[in-house]
């Protein structure tokens, strides 16, 4: 049964008296209280903040001195007390509750100050089950909800970047804050316990192996406030949820201005598809224009790996992303500063390579220190209206699969390297996908048609435009593999990839009408394989 509002207003102003401040992360803490100090306020404090702030000179008292019950079990009883949360959730103006107040000796608090175990920062650290456990907060949520919930009069502080807030908001109000000041620190507040306990539920359904759990919280901290969504009319905002796999939520900008909406939604796609090759097999290259690709390849070097991916399609690159699997050196830098580029995403960069792109001062430059595992586990999730969709990490690697010869021809050595590189890349395209791939370098690439005929004829197409700039007398596509994300419904859509030229064919089988397919290639003299594993990417 709902409880009943008294409706006793909310007072614009309220004085602040009494404090509590109990930290993990003390940045600002002392300073902070030094502050409030002068200004007469009377500083409350827990364990190792009461420690902080005593050695700094300050007078403060410990909880346990107000709840006359000492910390126990190792600081996970200290807060938990009704002289703690009656001082935070009492109503002023409320006579019952002043009542309440003065029989059972409450003292109210009026400002507290609360940040939590460092829950997030261990797990993304790798830490053990009973460690991450022991990580797990729970006075200090339980303080933040209650100073949130009575933001009429409690002001609660759960981030050091509003200490400069609070302390101006006391001088410009004799020591009082605003209505309008609670409200807002309340709302972040609410925030910042329903993210930390969704990181929380996330790691036990992980921990756990629930892949489905019965709620599911998708929660994260602001990383910083765009300029702008996809388009200028829509904001936008980055925000981080304490995974530590290496990309773009978690690399370093060595340089360049703010990366929009756009280039992190694209660095993400390229430096996820470039990790399906492993540096230690050699150097590659992906570019990527609007989530997709322009161009990938292999090669001897990092700066040949560039140029073939870039001959792909040169004219969809300008302006894309370049992701490497390796250290990005200075003879690659130069080639790629010749080509107007958003931003460069790799493990690392040579002091060399770094000087060469800061000639460049608006090509953000990123480095990551590892690439991120292509097999390891992970939630993906989209809003739909009225919901999420959230399904696990498409972690499937085409070298992990058993490939079934279906035609009378067998592929060739040559012919399987160029099918398993191109179903590589069909992993990270927009559906629907055909990718022609040769030695170990992209010919064409058709995504997001509605058609798997249509994307087979614009991947065609695209490689008959990259060989005139490249003054070659044939396409790529002759003598190429190409690869379907999904099966062929039809035989049309193997047929158009024949007559651009292509030798070998993988994809996932599993349509109604396989054997006219499989037909078809024996009838043209290809080779064809099944995954019996489908990417679709929407």
């Amino acid at each position: 049964m709902a409880v009943v509002s008294k409706k006793i207003p909310a007072p614009d102003l309220v004085r602040v008296r009494t404090a509590l401040l109990s930290v993990s992360d003390k940045t600002g803490i002392v300073e902070f209280a030094k502050a409030l100090h002068e200004r007469g306020v009377r500083l409350l404090s827990t364990g190792g903040t009461h420690k902080a702030l005593a050695a700094a000179g300050l007078p403060v008292t410990d909880v346990s001195e107000i709840t006359g019950f000492p910390e126990i079990m190792d600081g996970r009883v200290k807060t938990l007390h009704p002289l703690v949360h009656g001082g935070l959730l009492s109503i002023r103006d409320d006579a019952d509750h002043v009542e309440a107040m003065k029989a059972h000796g409450i003292e109210a608090i009026d400002l507290s100050v609360i940040n939590l175990y460092p829950f997030e920062q261990v797990r993304a650290a790798g830490g053990d089950y009973p460690t991450t456990v022991e990580n797990i907060d729970i006075g200090g949520p339980a303080m933040i909800r209650a100073s949130a919930k009575n933001h009429a009069y409690v002001t609660v502080v759960t981030d050091a970047a509003d200490y400069s807030d609070v302390i101006a908001a006391l001088a410009e109000n004799d020591g009082q804050t605003t209505y309008s000041l609670r409200q807002r620190l309340a709302a972040k507040a609410y925030a910042r316990t329903a993210a930390y306990d969704a990181a929380i539920s996330n790691w036990f359904a992980e921990a756990l192996e629930i892949e489905m759990p019965a709620y599911r919280v998708v929660g994260g901290v602001l990383k910083e406030k765009m300029r702008y969504g996809e388009n200028p009319h829509q904001s936008a905002g980055f925000y981080v949820n304490g995974d530590n796999r290496p990309g773009v939520a978690t690399a370093t900008l060595l340089q360049g201005k703010q990366l929009s909406y756009n280039n992190i939604n694209d660095t993400d796609a390229a430096f996820e598809l470039v990790a399906e090759f492993p540096p230690e097999n050699g150097p590659a290259c992906a570019i990527i224009k609007h989530a997709n690709p322009c161009g990938v390849a292999t090669g001897d070097s990092l700066v040949e790996a560039y140029k073939r991916a870039l001959a792909c399609d040169s004219t969809s690159a300008f302006g894309g992303i370049i992701a490497l699997n390796q250290i990005l050196d200075a003879e690659t830098a130069q080639e790629i500063v010749k080509l107007f580029t958003e931003v460069i995403i790799a493990p690392q960069v040579t002091d060399e390579a770094k000087a060469i792109i800061a000639a460049k001062p608006n090509l953000r430059l990123l480095t990551t220190g590892a690439l991120p595992d292509p097999r390891s586990r992970g939630i993906m999730a989209k809003t739909v209206s009225g919901g999420l969709l959230v399904q696990s990490r498409d972690n499937v690697m085409v070298e992990d699969l058993d490939l079934k010869v279906v035609t009378r021809r067998a592929p060739t050595g040559t012919e399987l390297e160029d099918m398993k590189f191109a179903f590589k890349i069909a992993k990270h395209v927009k559906s629907n996908a055909v990718i022609y791939a040769k030695d170990g370098q992209t010919a064409g690439i058709g995504a997001g048609q509605m058609s798997r005929v249509d994307s087979a004829r614009i991947a065609a197409l695209k490689a008959e435009d990259a060989a005139r700039a490249l003054g070659l007398s044939v396409p790529l596509t002759k003598g190429s593999a190409v690869a379907s994300e999904a099966f062929y419904p039809f035989a049309d859509g193997l047929l158009a990839a024949i007559a651009a030229g292509a030798t070998a064919v993988i994809q996932p089988g599993g349509s109604m009408r396989d054997e006219e397919v499989i037909a078809a290639a024996d009838e043209h003299g290809v080779a064809m394989v099944f995954t019996a594993v489908r990417h679709f990417r929407h």
